[in-house]
């Protein structure tokens, strides 16, 4: 269950991250749209607060994407097109995340199969550093 939303419009980071991540993307939407030249400080709060928000949450969901994309057998140039970042940074973002998600201990298992990981490491020509 969510939390109870506020009755305004958040204009802290603290108040946007406490909405639920897709509707955060819809009140971001709506909040632009209805956006006139009469746009105020609490209205620019607010769409800061939303703004910070979304890449907050995205920024920690993106990785999982990334694995689910190589999983369904991307390759890293279709994943770094998609994303708008180099192979790299692709790898850094995936490779950081795996790494928890395989110690991540949840009813005896990992969060993520190990076997799995490195069957995507080496189709990706990918070197373990773990």
């Amino acid at each position: 269950m969510n939390p109870a939303r506020p009755t305004e419009p958040p204009v802290r980071f603290a108040d946007a991250e406490e909405i639920n991540p897709f509707k955060l993307l819809l009140d971001l939407h709506d909040h632009a749209v209805v956006r006139t030249a009469a746009f105020g400080r609490d209205e620019a709060l607010t769409e800061l607060a939303l703004s910070a928000a979304v890449v907050s949450w995205w920024t920690r969901w993106q990785p999982s994407v990334i694995h689910a994309a190589l999983r369904a057998g991307a390759d890293l140039a279709d994943i770094a097109d998609a994303t708008g970042l180099d192979v790299s940074e692709v790898v850094r973002r995936w490779q950081r995340w795996v790494s928890v998600q395989t110690r991540l201990d949840i009813g005896g298992r990992p969060a993520v199969d190990p076997v799995e990981v490195r069957a995507i490491e080496r189709r990706l020509g990918l070197g373990v550093v773990r």
